[in-house]
């Protein structure tokens, strides 16, 4: 059975981007850069919503070719485009770049996903995300928070009709304050 982790960059308020979509407050150190460069290279497969598809998509496909690129710049483009991809979505049409796209029912999918053998699934997207968290898919959750405080948004966590016991499985501090926390689900 693979393991599905919901790791995402959050404000200390608990939002994942601020009203307007607005990522500014969410740029990473190197480290912090480097932490999700590798995770990307050990993610067997990435599950994205269709709103957080189009803003990876409309950069790392082509941000090793731009002027300046830093060499953790062009490591994570090369590992993002071969990370094998699947987008949910009924709204867009096409994918690229070692991708997949599901229009159905994406817990019936991420359901399927989890009970084949294999790599590690990471899910991104807010949205894609609460659908399963909602359904008790989710083995790990992984936070970023940043030391800000945004006012609103998008949140991290959904309303869920059932508490999830977890368990701390590891923190870590990064040298501009953010603040690795990851839980395991009990099962």
């Amino acid at each position: 059975m693979r393991k599905l982790t919901f790791a995402m960059n959050v404000s200390l308020d608990g939002y994942v981007a601020a009203p307007g979509d607005d990522l500014g407050w969410s740029v990473p150190s190197d480290e912090l850069f480097q932490f999700w460069s590798d995770r990307v290279g050990a993610t067997g497969l990435a599950l994205y919503g269709r709103r957080l598809w189009e803003t990876m998509s409309s950069h790392w496909p082509t941000a090793d070719q731009q002027p300046g690129a830093t060499p953790a710049e062009i490591e994570y483009a090369r590992r993002w485009r071969d990370m094998p991809k699947m987008v949910f979505s009924s709204t867009i049409s096409t994918v690229d770049w070692n991708t997949r796209l599901v229009t159905g029912d994406a817990v019936t999918e991420i359901s399927r996903l989890k009970a084949e053998d294999g790599a590690p699934m990471d899910i991104g997207g807010a949205t894609l995300a609460a659908a399963a968290m909602r359904a008790g898919l989710i083995d790990e959750y992984v936070l970023l928070t940043a030391p800000v405080l945004v006012g609103g948004g998008t949140p991290f966590f959904t309303a869920l009709d059932n508490w999830v016991d977890l368990t701390l499985a590891e923190t870590r501090t990064f040298p501009d304050g953010v603040l690795l926390t990851r839980y395991e689900t009990k099962r």
